[in-house]
């Protein structure tokens, strides 16, 4: 059978059952969200940078479905694109993923028909990507039972009609409980990145959170597909544009209309709150749901 192994546990996310339980646990919400949530949820955006810096808001969009939904029986995720650029959307279509906690199903009946919709087969896509890997153990612990479908979406090529036939397909599929996931990061300001338009500092940092992530993050919410591609490309506030603009256009197919924030932060913020340290750097993240 074929079983995709994991490439960053260890690294991203514990490393062992234990520790990937013990991870989970202290990300998660202690209890239920308080905010008025879609009912049912169909779609959600997730960061996906070490759990440390992103487990938190992760786990609070997993949490948020758990909630509203209760079981799930497949999750669609889009990944962002960071070591595959060239061709279509890059469907692993069969076996299995295994994490620290064990393997979890490929729901393959999907995946064929979303393959049948334009999707491109390629498992060797996946190896090396850990946009959807850090988040499959979320779905372990939370959804036991649930099976996945991971699909890398790059710039190139996107075409949003993609996403539209997938909800149209999961709002026609009587029989299953479907949720599509998108992962991405927001803007990577600083030097190491090589983006500081307005240069380097405080200002700078505030700027990127504030005026950037937001711009992306507006857009993400009012669900406009076309112009939020173009403004991540051109502003560079989304590593994964091309996953959040599938996913939308999936959720606006299932009769979604706006999405709701359910958090925002930055990796500056984090040194600063859970390590006392100041950063010249930072990487933006927020957690969505439609």
């Amino acid at each position: 059978m074929n079983i995709r192994k994991p490439a960053v546990a260890g690294q991203f996310y514990g490393g062992t059952p234990d520790q990937c339980l013990a991870e989970i646990d202290a990300c998660l919400p202690p209890r239920d969200l308080q905010m008025e949530l879609p009912n049912p949820i169909a779609a959600a955006i997730v960061p996906h940078a070490g759990w440390v810096f992103s487990g938190e808001l992760a786990a609070t969009a997993f949490k948020a479905i758990q909630q509203v939904n209760g079981d799930v029986d497949s999750f669609v995720i889009f990944g962002a694109a960071h070591r595959y650029f060239d061709g279509g959307a890059a469907v692993y279509d069969t076996g299995s993923w295994e994490t620290p906690m064990g393997e979890v199903a490929i729901d393959e009946d999907l995946a064929a028909a979303i393959v049948a919709d334009g999707g491109i087969v390629n498992c060797d896509a996946h190896r090396e990507e850990h946009s959807i890997e850090v988040q499959v153990p979320f779905i372990q612990h939370l959804f036991p039972e649930a099976k996945i479908v991971p699909i890398i979406v790059p710039v190139a090529n996107f075409d949003h009609n993609f996403g539209t036939h997938i909800g149209e397909l999961i709002h026609k599929t009587s029989d299953k409980k479907i949720v599509c996931i998108a992962s991405t990061d927001l803007t990577h300001y600083g030097p190491r990145y090589g983006f500081c338009p307005h240069g380097c500092g405080e200002a700078a940092l505030k700027w990127s959170r504030e005026v950037n992530d937001m711009e992306f993050i507006d857009l993400a919410l009012r669900m406009e597909v076309d112009k939020l591609m173009t403004v991540a490309l051109d502003k560079g506030n989304a590593c994964g544009p091309a996953a959040v603009a599938t996913v939308i256009a999936a959720a606006k197919a299932m009769g979604r209309i706006c999405g709701v924030l359910l958090g925002h932060t930055t990796s500056c913020d984090i040194l600063r709150e859970k390590f006392n340290q100041p950063s010249e750097e930072s990487v933006g993240y927020a957690a969505m749901v439609f």
